[in-house]
C-alpha cells in the first residue's frame, strides 16, 4: 500500500500519512500533521502541524485544516468550507497562544462554503448545510443551516433526513438502509 502524492503538492519531513491516501494538486501538509489511511485531500488543501485527521476523511478543493482541528473518520469536508482557530483575531496581536480546539465526529458532513468557527464540536453523523455558519456545539444526527446554524432536523448514518420532530420521544427508520433512529428528548441514537 502507498500514499499518492501529486507532484506539485508540498508534504513537510515529519507528515505521517496512513496508506492508501492521495495527496492532489497544490496541496501543502505540514510535518506534524497526523492524516489516516484512506483519505483524499484535494486541490489547494492547507493542513496545519497540529491537525488530527482520521481514516476515509475525504477533503474537497480549497479547504484550509488550521492548528487544533480533530477529525474523526468518515467526515465529508466540502469544497471551500471553512475551519477558524482563533476566535477574535487581529493582525497586529499575536493570539497563537489562544487558539481554541475543534473536533468533528465521525461521519459527519460538512457542506460547501460552510464555516465551523473555531472551538465548535459538530457531532457524529452531523450534517451542516452548505453556507452555514457553526458557532456552537451540535449534537449527533443533527442537521443544521443557516447563519448562524439552527438545527432544523435529524440526518440518518447513511445521510438521509428522518421523519422526526427536533425534541420529543418518537422513533423512525432510515428510508434507504432501514436503521431504526430513537429520538429521546434532544438526543437521537441508531438502534442496533
Amino acid at each position: 500500500m502507498t500514499v499518492s502524492v501529486h507532484s506539485s503538492a508540498i508534504v513537510d519531513k515529519g507528515a505521517r500519512i496512513g496508506d492508501n491516501s492521495r495527496i492532489w494538486h497544490f496541496v501543502h501538509v505540514c510535518s506534524g500533521a497526523i492524516i489516516g489511511s484512506d483519505c483524499s485531500l484535494g486541490q489547494n488543501v492547507f493542513v496545519g502541524n497540529r491537525v488530527v485527521i482520521g481514516n476515509n476523511v475525504k477533503i474537497q478543493n480549497n479547504v484550509s485544516v488550521y492548528d487544533n482541528v480533530t477529525i474523526e473518520d468518515d467526515v465529508f469536508c466540502g469544497p471551500s468550507m471553512v475551519f477558524t482557530n482563533v476566535y477574535n483575531p487581529r493582525s497586529a496581536v499575536s493570539r497563537k497562544d489562544e487558539y481554541r480546539d475543534t473536533h468533528i465526529g465521525q461521519g459527519a458532513t460538512l457542506g460547501a462554503n460552510c464555516t465551523i468557527v473555531c472551538g465548535s464540536r459538530v457531532g457524529r453523523y452531523a450534517f451542516v448545510g452548505a453556507g452555514a455558519v457553526i458557532n456552537r456545539d451540535i449534537p449527533d444526527y443533527a442537521l443544521m443551516v443557516g447563519v448562524p446554524a439552527k438545527q432544523i432536523g435529524w440526518m440518518s448514518e447513511y445521510g438521509e433526513r428522518l421523519d422526526l420532530p427536533l425534541s420529543g420521544h418518537d422513533e423512525a427508520t432510515c428510508p434507504h438502509t432501514g436503521t431504526v433512529y430513537r429520538l429521546a428528548g434532544d438526543q437521537i441514537k441508531a438502534l442496533a
